[in-house]
C-alpha cells in the first residue's frame, strides 16, 4: 500500500565528532583520556556477535508455549549483536545487546550482569546494560527459571540457556575489545507493509486522539543508527515493531524469524558489520499481514517465503533510514534502571483514564490468553487439553491446592476471567513479578526499555510522557520492548476491556500500563534534572528446583547395520545449479553437546574442491543449508541426520557435504564422529 507521510525525516545538522585514533578495551578512566585527546564532544563505539544456538533437537522450544513443538534440528542459528555506545568526554557507556531469541528472562539478565562484573569490574553494570529479544518464536526452550515457560519446554534446560549466556559474552567481548573513538548516525523512515494489526476489537477501544496517531492500525515508524569509526561502519541497529511469527507453530527447526534474517541479510551484504533488527512496541503488531484464524500467511501462503519477504522489507527500510543518516550531538549518553514489584503497585490517579487511584495485582492468565493469538497460529493450545489430563510434576509441589484470589485481585484483573493464577502458584510465583525498567539516553536518541510485549498505543502513551518530560521530539522516543525480563504483555486500560489475547496475557491486571507509566515519567524527570536513583532489589536467582521432564537420554546407538557417520541416502554424482541435494548420515543425538562455530565446528558443512584441496562454502548458518534429524524406525537410541543443500544457481565445480556429531556413551563420554559424501559434480 502507498506510504502515508506523517512527519518529515530526522534533519541533525551538528556536526559530527572526531573519529582519529584507534583503541581497544577502554576503562571508564580510558575512554575520558580517549575523549579529551580525540573526540572532545563525541563517542566511542564498538560492536560484536556471538552465536547464542543452543539444543537443536528433542527439546522443546520457546515462542509459541506449545508442549508439542519439540525442535527437530536447524534452520540457520541464532546470534546476539551486542554494541557499546560511550560517551567520550564523560566516560558514561551503554552496552546494547540484541538477541535473536523469543524472550530474554531474569536467568539470561541476572546471570549476564554477573558474568559481566566477573570479567569487567564494575563497567557495566544493572544501569547501562540492556539485553532485548528480537521475539524469534523458534529459538531453543526451556531457558527462563520461570515454571510458566519452562513446563511448556518440558522442563529446565541447562544447555540451552549455557549456550545463549556464552553467546551473549562472546558478542559483548567483540564489542570491548573494539571501542574506540567514532560517531553515532540517527536516521528514520516509514514501513507500510511488514505489519499488521491482529487485535482491532481492542485497539478500536482507544481514545480518538490514539486512534489518530496510527491511521492504518500500526506502527510503521523505522529508527536506526550507524556506528562508525574512521569513517567505516562497524554497526548497524534497526528498530521496528512486527512480531517473529512468519515462522509458525507448524516449524519445527531451530533458527531465526523475519528480524534475525534481515539482520543476515545486511551482514552478508557488508561483512565486518554487526547488523542488528531490535523490537519495538509490537504487542499487537503480527508479520502474517492476511490475518486470517488459524491459518496464518502473508504477504504469500509460504510461511518460510514470508519469512524472507518480511525480513527483506524490513532491511530495505533500514537501509533507507540509513541513507538519510545525521551524526548525533548533545546530551551524551545516561542510563537509569529501576526495579517494580508488578505484582503489587499502587498506582495514582494522574496516571489511569478515569482519575482514580489503583494498583496492580499478582499475576494471573485469563482464558483469553489460552486461546492464542489466531492469527499467528496453526492450532489452538486447547487441542491438548483433554480431561483427566495433569501435570503430575506441578502437582506434586502443591498446584492441587490451588489458590483462591482474594476479592481486591480479581477486581484488579476484571473483566478478565482468571485462568491460571501464576502469582499465586507454589511453592512460588511461576512467574518472576520483579522486573527492570529503564531509561537509555543517547544523544537524541531515547529508548524506554520494559520486560513485556507493548501494543502499539500502549507504547505511545509511555513514549509521549518521556519525550514531554526530556524535551526530546516524539520519533525520537522509543518504546524498546523484550528487555532485560519477561512479563508477557502490556495493554491499555482500554485495550484489557476486549480481552483478547493480548489482555488476556496482560498479567498484572487492566492498570498495568498505568504503572509503567507512572514509574518511566518519575524516572524521565529525574533523567532530566541529572538525576538517577538506586535501582532497587534485583530479583533472586532461581536457578534451584528447576524441572527436567525428559529425564536423561539413552546412549546412542548407529542404525541397524550402519555405522556412524556412514552415509545411509543415496548422493548424487551430479547435479544442476538451483537443484536441491539431500543427504542423510547415522549420526548421534544433537543434543549431546551444543556445538557452537562456523564451519566445521558446527553441526555441517559444504565444501567446494578448490584442486589443492577441499574450502567450506556453506555451513550451517548458510540460508541455503538446513538440518533434520529423527529417531529412525522408532528407535528410541539411533539417530539419522539429514542435510538439505539448495545449490546456488550460479555455483560451479566439485562439491561434498560434511556432518559432524558426537556420540554419548552408555558412561556418558562424548566422542566425535564425522561422515562424508564422495563428490558432486555441479554444473
Amino acid at each position: 500500500m502507498p506510504a502515508i507521510s506523517r512527519r518529515t525525516l530526522l534533519q541533525a545538522t551538528a556536526a559530527g565528532a572526531a573519529t582519529t585514533g584507534a583503541g581497544a578495551a577502554l576503562g571508564s578512566v580510558g575512554i575520558r583520556q580517549a575523549g579529551r585527546a580525540n573526540a572532545a564532544s563525541g563517542y566511542l563505539v564498538g560492536a560484536g556477535k556471538g552465536d547464542m544456538t543452543g539444543a537443536i533437537a528433542g527439546q522443546g522450544m520457546m515462542g509459541y508455549s506449545d508442549a508439542e513443538q519439540v525442535a527437530e534440528g536447524l534452520l540457520q542459528r541464532t546470534w546476539a549483536r551486542a554494541f557499546i555506545i560511550a560517551d567520550a568526554a564523560t566516560g558514561e557507556r551503554v552496552l546494547f545487546i540484541t538477541a535473536d531469541i523469543a524472550c530474554v528472562f531474569t536467568s539470561h539478565h541476572n546471570t549476564l550482569l554477573a558474568e559481566l562484573a566477573e570479567r569487567y569490574g564494575d563497567t557495566y553494570d544493572v544501569h547501562n546494560v540492556n539485553v532485548n529479544a528480537t521475539h524469534n518464536h523458534n529459538s531453543c526452550g526451556g531457558t527462563s527459571w520461570d515454571y510458566a515457560y519452562v513446563l511448556a519446554a518440558m522442563g529446565h534446560r541447562r544447555n540451552s540457556l549455557t549456550a545463549e549466556i556464552a553467546g551473549l559474552l562472546d558478542a559483548v567481548k567483540q564489542a570491548h575489545d573494539s571501542l574506540a573513538p567514532g560517531t553515532v548516525e540517527l536516521g528514520h523512515t516509514e514501513l507500510h507493509d511488514a505489519s499488521a494489526n491482529r487485535s482491532l476489537a481492542a485497539f478500536t477501544n482507544n481514545p480518538a486522539a490514539d486512534r489518530h496517531h496510527f491511521p492504518e492500525h500500526i506502527d510503521p515508524q523505522v529508527t536506526a543508527i550507524r556506528l562508525r569509526r574512521n569513517g567505516t561502519t562497524i554497526g548497524e541497529i534497526t528498530w521496528f515493531a512486527t512480531h517473529g511469527t512468519s515462522l509458525t507453530d507448524a516449524n519445527f527447526l531451530i533458527g531465526p524469524d523475519n528480524k534475525g534474517y534481515a539482520s543476515y541479510l545486511g551482514e552478508q551484504r557488508s561483512p565486518g558489520v554487526v547488523s542488528a533488527h531490535a523490537q519495538t512496541n509490537a504487542g499487537d503488531m503480527t508479520p502474517n499481514l492476511w490475518l486470517r484464524k488459524m491459518h496464518p500467511g502473508g504477504p504469500t501462503s509460504d510461511n518460510r517465503a514470508n519469512r524472507v519477504l518480511i525480513g527483506r522489507r524490513q532491511d530495505d527500510a533500514g537501509r533507507r533510514a540509513l541513507a538519510g543518516a545525521r551524526p548525533m550531538t548533545g546530551s551524551g549518553v545516561r542510563t537509569a534502571t529501576r526495579y517494580l514489584n508488578l505484582g503489587d503497585m499502587r498506582i495514582a490517579g494522574d496516571y489511569t483514564p478515569n482519575g482514580k487511584s489503583t494498583r496492580t495485582a499478582p499475576a494471573m492468565m485469563g482464558v483469553a490468553a489460552a486461546a492464542t493469538s489466531m492469527e499467528d497460529n496453526t492450532r489452538s493450545q486447547l487441542a491438548i487439553l483433554k480431561e483427566g489430563m495433569r501435570n503430575e510434576l506441578a502437582m506434586a509441589v502443591g498446584a492441587g491446592d490451588t489458590p483462591t484470589p482474594e476479592a481486591w485481585m480479581v477486581a484488579v484483573q476484571a473483566p478478565k476471567a482468571d485462568l491460571f493464577p501464576l502469582g499465586l502458584l507454589p511453592p512460588r510465583s511461576w512467574i518472576e513479578e520483579r522486573l527492570p525498567i529503564q531509561l537509555i539516553r543517547i544523544g537524541e536518541l531515547v529508548l524506554a526499555a520494559m520486560p513485556s510485549e507493548t501494543t502499539i498505543v500502549a507504547g505511545l502513551r509511555i513514549r509521549r510522557l518521556v519525550a514531554d518530560a526530556l524535551s526530546v521530539p516524539l520519533e525520537n522516543v522509543l518504546l524498546q520492548g523484550y528487555s532485560n525480563g519477561y512479563s508477557q504483555y502490556t495493554v491499555t486500560p482500554e485495550e484489557y476491556l476486549a480481552q483478547q489475547y493480548e489482555g488476556g496475557e496482560t498479567l498484572f491486571g487492566r492498570w498495568t500500563l498505568c504503572a509503567y507509566m507512572q514509574e518511566f515519567h518519575s524516572m524521565a524527570r529525574s533523567m532530566a534534572r541529572g538525576k538517577r536513583a538506586r535501582a532497587g532489589r534485583r530479583p533472586a536467582d532461581r536457578a534451584d528446583l528447576q524441572p527436567d521432564l525428559l529425564g536423561p537420554r539413552p546412549a546412542d546407538t548407529p542404525m541397524a547395520g550402519k555405522r556412524f557417520g556412514q552415509v545411509v541416502s543415496s548422493v548424487p554424482t551430479a547435479t544442476r545449479p538451483g537443484s536441491t541435494v539431500r543427504v542423510s548420515f547415522c549420526g548421534a543425538h544433537p543434543a549431546n553437546r551444543v556445538r557452537r562455530g562456523h564451519g566445521t565446528h558446527g553441526y555441517f558443512a559444504v565444501e567446494r574442491f578448490t584442486g589443492a584441496g577441499w574450502e567450506v562454502v556453506y555451513d550451517d548458518d548458510h540460508e541455503s543449508t538446513e538440518m533434520r534429524w529423527v529417531r529412525p524406525g522408532g528407535s528410541s537410541s539411533a539417530s539419522k541426520v539429514t542435510v538439505t543443500w539448495r545449490v546456488a544457481r550460479d555455483a560451479a565445480g566439485d562439491y561434498r557435504i560434511r556432518y559432524f556429531g558426537d556420540v554419548r556413551s552408555p558412561s556418558g563420554t562424548l566422542r566425535e564422529i564425522s561422515g562424508k559424501t564422495g563428490r558432486i559434480k555441479v554444473g
